[in-house]
């Protein structure tokens, strides 16, 4: 009698530069997922200079929320904001740390919210629902089996 072995992969069994634009993609097809009217002139935190420069940025940002939800969830906004900043220049003085914005971090994890992908967990912050769980494994599989393939 032979057994036959089933490999699932996850999300950790692909790399997150892979992952996240497969995810971004998934997610543009979604009718909750929409950039807020003021995505296309807003900075990403304090330490930037400008926008950025995708037009397709919003979905981005929501899929690189979603894996780090997955990996290091369950998290709410103030450390979602501290893994978002970055070093912010101040001329002649030298540099110091500044964290990313509050309101794309929290209106991206609402939008996701009524996708059903993300749950509030009270007194944790918010964490992946079943849904969004199975969700990025079923893609990180689907991309792991097209690589072997």
């Amino acid at each position: 009698m032979r057994r036959e072995v089933v490999v699932v992969s996850t999300v950790y069994d692909v790399p997150a530069e892979q992952l996240i634009p497969r995810i971004a993609e998934e997610l543009k097809k979604a009718k909750e997922i929409t950039p807020p009217e003021w995505a296309h002139f807003v900075k990403t935190g304090t330490h930037k200079e400008k926008p950025p420069t995708d037009t397709d940025w919003w979905y981005t940002r929501c899929a690189s929320i979603l894996r780090r939800l997955y990996v290091k969830g369950p998290t709410g906004v103030a450390r979602l904001r501290t893994a978002y900043g970055g070093r912010k220049r101040r001329g002649s003085r030298p540099n110091h740390f500044s964290k990313g914005s509050g309101s794309v971090i929290r209106n991206a994890l609402q939008q996701l919210e009524k996708a059903g992908l993300v749950e509030h967990d009270k007194g944790t912050g918010r964490r992946l629902s079943n849904k969004g769980r199975s969700f990025l494994d079923k893609l990180a599989h689907m991309m792991r089996t097209q690589d072997a393939g």
